[in-house]
C-alpha cells in the first residue's frame, strides 16, 4: 500500500500567493550567479497530486527507511513522525506523519511508500536553503532601509511562511510612506545543490495622496480652521512641500486627537468624532476622507480649587498657579498647563513623582466645568544615581560636569531641566535628548538617565560658492569641538575670495584641569581689500589692510547664568595704498607720497603700520534653552577694550549686545536683538599737514553698518562716508547722480546702534527636512560719531594751490594750479578759468577734463528702517542664505540694496 501526498515545492512560492505561473526577471537572471542552475518554470517543477492509493486497513510495520535527504539525519526525520518498527501502520498514520513532516517546513515534497506488506519508504525532497537576497525595483525605499526589516537570510532554510511574512512587512514600509498601490512579487532562481536566491520584485507606484477631506457636522468652526489643526492636508498647490499629504491611517488618529484637543480648548467639552472614514477615488489612486462630528455645548468655568495632602506644598501657595477664573470659558489646554506648573513646583521642592489629579465637576444643565485640582501625598525624593548612556567617543566627564544635580541631591526638577538644555548645547548629541526619571531602590529615590545618541562632530568642508559680497569664494576648514571625547575644540581655515583672503589656527579647552575655566587662543592672517564701486558698479580696490596677530581667552563662571571672558590681543595692522593709483611725486622733495587729489585726505591719514596691544572682559548672561538652535531664552553680553599696553594704538572700545528668543507657539520662533558700541581715543592729538586735527581712531577700527548687519542697506552701505562727485569740463556745479560719483568711501563710525526683530516662520514637515528655514524681518539701526574730515574740491575753476608741490592742498589763497607739460618741473600758478599754453590743470589730467567736489554724508545718528524677508536652505551645495529686504527710512548718501544671497559657504 502507498500513500502519497505531493505538495507545491518552495519553488513555487509565486504560484502559492499569487496563484500565476512562475517567472523569472531578467535583472535577477542577470544578477544571480547560475553556474549549476537556471530558471525553472513551474510546469517542470509542480507535480499533480494524485488520489491517495488504496491501502489495507492495518499492517504492522517491519521496517523504515528515509531517502532523499540530504542536510538532515535519517534520525531526525523519524523523529517528527510517530511511526516505529513494530507498530501498526494504517492510512490514517500515514496521513498524519505527512502533515507532521509538512509542519517543519523543512520538506518541499514527502511521500510514504509501503513495500512487500510493512517496509516503509519515506522519500523526502528538502526545502532549499538561501543563498541570498535580492530586491529589485526599489527606488523610493533604498535596501538598507528594506533590508533589516527582511526576517529570511542567506544560509536559512527557505519557508513559504517567512516569505509571505517578509512580503507583508514590505509593503507595510511603503503604506508608511504613504505608497498603497505597492506590491511585492517574490521570485526565485535556482542553483546548484539544492539553494536558491530569492529576489522580490518591488512596483513601488506612486504616492496615495489625499486628494479632499470632508468634515460633517461641524457648525461653530469653519472646515478650514479644523483643517489646520491636522496634520494631513490635502493635496493642492498650497501644500506641495509637504510630507502631510500623503495618506496615513496613524496621522488621520492623530488628527482626530488635534480636532478634540481644539475643541477642547474651546469649550466644547463633550466634543467627539462619531466616524472617520477613509475611501478610495474611483481611479483608486488617492483618498477621500471624510469626519462625522458631534460638537456639543459649550461650557464654561465653575469653581477652581486647590487641595493638597503634601504639607510643604499648601494650597494657597499653589493657587497663583491656577490661571482661570469662574466664566472663563473651559480650556482644557489650561488645565493641563496649570497641572504641568504645580507639577514642576513641586519637582522644585523635590517631590520627582508628585500625582495631582483635576478632578471634574461637569455641571450639563449650567453649562459650567468645576476643577479641583488635587495634589496627591508623596515623598520627597533624592537622587539615588546618574546613569549616562549611549557616549562611546564623549567621555563620562564631559556630559556629568553639565548636570546641575547630583547623586544624594534632593530633586529638583528645574535642575534637571537645566541639565538636559546644558547636554543639548554642547552639540555633541542628537537634539531629542532627554532625561529620564526611573524609580530608585525605594520610593523615595529616584536614578536620572540620560540616554544619548551621539553625532558627527567633525567637520572637514572644502567649498566654493558665489556671494553678492564677496564674489567668488573659496573655503577650507577642519573643526573638532569634541576632540578625543574630552570637549575640546581645535580648528584651522583658510579662505580665499576676491577682496579678502584669511588664515586662522584656534583651540578651546572649555575644562582646564578639569576646573570650570576656559581657556582659548587664536592665531590669524587676515587681508581685506576695501572698495568703492564705480559709475558702472563695477568695485573699485580703495586700501589694503593686512592684519597679523593672536588673541588668548580666559573665560570663568560666576554663577549658573553669569560668566566673565578675558581676553588679551596683539595685532600689527599695515594699510596700504596702491602707490601707481593713488601716490604722486612731491617736485620740491622728490618724494614720492600719497595724494589727497587722488584718494581723498581721509584715506591718506590711515596709511601706515600700527600695533594694537589690547586687553578686554566682556560680562556675560545666558540662559539659552539650546546655544545651537534656541528657542527661548535670553543671552546679554556686555564688553570694553583698552588698546594701549604697548603698542601705537590708544583707544577704549565699549560694547553690549542682547538677544532674546521667544517661542511664540505652533513653531513659530520670535527674536528680537539689540546691540550698540562706541569707541573712544585716549592719548596725543594728531594733526595733517596743513594743521587739521586727524582723528586718531583709525579707519580700521571704527564701526560700519550695512549688509549683511543691516539688510536692505549695501555693504558699509549707511553712516559716515565721503563721495566725491564730478564736475564737467566748463561747470561748477556737481553731478549729485550715481553715474556722477568718481567714489564713494565709507569712514565708519566711533558709535551705532541695531536692531532685529525677527519672525521663524515653520513650514511643513517636508520643507523642514529638505532644510528650508524661512523668516521675516525689521531691522533699524545707525553708525555716527566720526570726526567730518578734511575735504579736497577740485571743481576746475578756483583750487588751492601750494607752489612746491604737483597735488593741490588745502589753502587760503585761490588760484589755478597747472604743471607744465614740456616734461620739466616748473610750476605755473594762474588765476582764472584758464592754464598757460604749455600747461594744463593737474585735475583736468587726472579725471579727463572735469573736475570734483567732495561731500561728506552720513553723520546724523537718525535710523535706518528695513523690512523683509528671507529663507536659509541647507541646499546639497552648501548651506544658501536668500534675503529681500526694502528700506523704508534712509538718510542722504545711503545705499540701498534690494535682494542679497550668500551660497557656498557658512553665514
Amino acid at each position: 500500500m502507498e500513500v502519497k501526498h505531493r505538495r507545491i515545492a518552495s519553488v513555487l512560492l509565486i504560484g502559492t500567493i499569487l496563484g500565476a505561473g512562475y517567472a523569472v526577471p531578467a535583472d535577477a537572471a542577470k544578477k544571480a550567479p547560475k553556474p549549476h542552475g537556471v530558471p525553472v518554470p513551474m510546469e517542470a517543477v509542480t507535480p499533480t497530486t494524485p488520489a491517495p492509493d488504496a491501502a489495507s486497513p492495518s499492517e504492522t510495520i517491519r521496517s523504515i527507511k528515509v531517502t532523499g535527504n540530504q542536510r538532515l539525519e535519517s534520525e531526525t526525520v523519524l523523529s517528527y513522525v510517530k511511526l516505529a518498527v513494530g507498530g501498526t501502520y494504517t492510512r490514517e498514520a500515514g496521513d498524519t506523519a505527512l502533515k507532521a513532516l509538512y509542519a517543519t517546513e523543512l520538506f518541499a515534497d514527502v511521500t510514504i511508500k509501503d513495500n512487500n506488506g510493512g517496509d516503509l519508504v519515506i522519500a523526502v525532497r528538502e526545502n532549499p536553503v538561501v543563498n541570498r537576497i535580492v530586491l529589485e525595483g526599489n527606488k523610493r525605499l533604498k535596501n538598507d532601509k528594506i533590508m533589516p526589516e527582511i526576517k529570511l537570510s542567506a544560509r536559512e532554510i527557505f519557508t513559504r511562511s517567512k516569505v509571505r511574512a517578509d512580503v507583508g512587512r514590505i509593503i507595510e514600509l511603503y503604506r508608511r510612506q504613504g505608497r498603497y498601490a505597492a506590491t511585492v512579487d517574490p521570485q526565485m532562481v535556482l542553483l546548484d545543490q539544492n539553494r536558491v536566491d530569492v529576489v522580490f520584485e518591488i512596483h513601488e507606484g506612486d504616492k496615495s495622496k489625499v486628494q479632499r477631506i470632508n468634515i460633517i457636522g461641524n457648525d461653530h468652526f469653519s472646515d478650514s480652521q479644523l483643517k489646520g489643526q491636522m496634520a494631513t492636508k490635502e493635496a493642492t498647490l498650497l501644500h506641495f512641500l509637504s510630507s502631510g499629504t500623503s495618506y496615513d491611517p496613524d496621522r488621520m488618529a492623530y488628527d482626530q486627537q488635534k480636532m478634540r484637543q481644539f475643541y477642547l480648548t474651546n469649550g466644547y467639552a463633550d466634543f467627539r468624532v462619531t466616524s472617520a472614514v477613509a475611501e478610495l477615488t474611483p481611479d483608486k489612486k488617492d483618498f477621500t476622507i471624510t469626519y462625522v462630528v458631534e460638537e456639543g455645548k459649550r461650557y464654561k468655568f465653575g469653581d477652581v480649587k486647590v487641595e493638597s495632602d503634601i504639607r510643604d506644598l499648601k494650597p494657597e501657595a499653589l493657587q497663583p498657579l491656577v490661571k482661570m477664573k469662574p466664566g472663563d470659558w473651559y480650556n482644557a489646554k489650561a488645565v493641563e498647563d496649570t497641572v504641568d506648573s504645580m507639577t514642576e513646583t513641586a519637582g522644585l521642592l523635590g517631590y520627582a513623582f508628585a500625582n495631582i489629579d483635576p478632578n471634574f465637576d461637569r455641571n450639563a444643565d449650567k453649562l459650567t466645568m468645576g476643577v479641583t485640582y488635587k495634589v496627591n501625598q508623596s515623598p520627597r525624593v533624592y537622587i539615588e544615581r546618574v546613569d549616562i548612556n549611549g557616549n562611546t567617543l564623549t567621555q563620562d566627564k564631559v556630559v556629568r560636569r553639565e548636570f546641575r544635580v547630583a547623586e544624594g541631591d534632593a530633586f529638583n526638577g528645574y535642575q534637571v531641566k537645566r541639565s538636559r538644555d546644558r547636554i543639548r548645547s554642547l552639540g555633541y548629541f542628537q537634539d531629542k535628548l532627554e532625561i529620564d526619571q526611573k524609580p530608585g531602590s525605594a520610593p523615595d529615590k529616584v536614578i536620572l538617565e540620560a540616554n544619548v545618541q551621539e553625532k558627527s562632530t567633525g567637520q572637514l568642508q572644502i567649498s566654493a560658492g558665489y556671494s553678492s559680497l564677496e564674489k567668488f569664494i573659496i573655503n577650507l576648514s577642519i573643526e573638532q569641538s569634541n576632540f578625543r571625547g574630552k570637549g575640546q575644540t581645535v580648528r584651522a581655515s583658510a579662505d580665499w575670495s576676491a577682496y579678502s583672503k584669511s588664515v586662522s589656527l584656534g583651540f578651546t579647552e572649555p575644562y582646564l584641569f578639569d576646573k570650570n575655566v576656559a581657556l582659548g587662543f587664536d592665531i590669524f592672517r587676515r587681508d581685506y581689500r576695501s572698495f568703492d564701486y564705480t559709475t558702472d558698479n563695477n568695485r573699485n580696490t580703495t586700501y589694503n589692510q593686512t592684519t597679523t596677530g593672536f588673541q588668548v581667552r580666559l573665560g570663568i563662571p560666576l554663577t549658573e547664568y553669569w560668566s566673565l571672558a578675558t581676553r588679551y590681543g596683539l595685532s600689527q595692522d599695515k594699510v596700504s595704498l596702491d602707490k601707481d593709483t593713488y601716490y604722486s611725486t612731491d617736485n620740491a622733495a622728490n618724494i614720492l607720497a600719497c595724494d589727497p587729489i587722488i584718494a581723498g585726505r581721509y584715506l591718506c591719514d590711515a596709511v601706515g603700520n600700527r600695533t594694537t596691544s589690547s586687553v578686554g572682559y566682556s560680562i556675560v548672561y545666558d540662559n539659552l534653552n539650546n546655544r545651537i538652535l534656541p528657542t527661548a531664552g535670553n543671552r546679554f553680553v556686555f564688553g570694553q577694550d583698552f588698546a594701549g599696553l604697548g603698542g601705537s594704538v590708544k583707544y577704549v572700545r565699549v560694547t553690549a549686545q542682547d538677544d532674546k528668543y521667544v517661542n511664540v507657539g505652533s513653531g513659530f520662533v520670535l527674536n528680537v536683538h539689540g546691540e550698540g558700541g562706541y569707541i573712544m581715543p585716549y592719548g596725543s592729538k594728531r594733526y595733517d599737514d596743513i594743521g587739521d586735527e586727524v582723528d586718531r581712531i583709525r579707519l580700521t577700527d571704527r564701526f560700519y553698518l550695512g549688509e549683511p548687519q543691516l539688510r536692505g542697506f549695501d555693504i558699509r552701505g549707511i553712516g559716515p562716508r565721503v563721495v566725491r562727485y564730478s564736475i564737467a569740463s566748463g561747470t561748477t556745479t556737481p553731478e549729485y547722480t550715481k553715474d556722477g560719483r568718481l567714489q564713494d568711501d565709507a569712514l565708519g563710525g566711533r558709535a551705532y546702534y541695531l536692531g532685529h526683530l525677527e519672525m521663524q516662520v515653520p513650514l511643513g514637515a517636508g520643507a523642514k527636512e529638505a532644510g528650508f528655514k524661512p523668516s521675516i524681518f525689521m531691522d533699524a539701526g545707525s553708525v555716527f560719531g566720526t570726526k567730518a574730515p578734511a575735504l579736497t574740491n577740485g571743481d576746475g575753476t578756483v583750487l588751492p594751490t601750494d607752489p612746491t608741490l604737483t597735488r593741490p592742498v588745502k589753502s587760503s589763497s585761490g588760484g589755478l594750479q597747472c604743471i607744465s607739460t614740456d616734461g620739466n618741473s616748473t610750476v605755473t600758478a594762474k588765476t582764472g578759468k584758464t592754464c598757460a599754453a604749455n600747461s594744463i590743470d593737474y585735475v583736468s589730467q587726472i579725471y579727463g577734463g572735469n573736475g570734483f567736489q567732495e561731500v561728506y554724508y552720513g553723520g546724523s545718528w537718525k535710523p535706518r528702517l528695513s523690512v523683509g524677508f528671507g529663507v536659509s536652505w541647507n541646499s546639497p551645495f552648501g548651506p544658501l542664505r536668500i534675503d529681500i529686504a526694502k528700506a523704508l527710512v534712509k538718510q542722504k548718501g545711503d545705499e540701498t540694496k534690494l535682494f542679497s544671497f550668500n551660497v557656498g559657504t557658512q553665514f
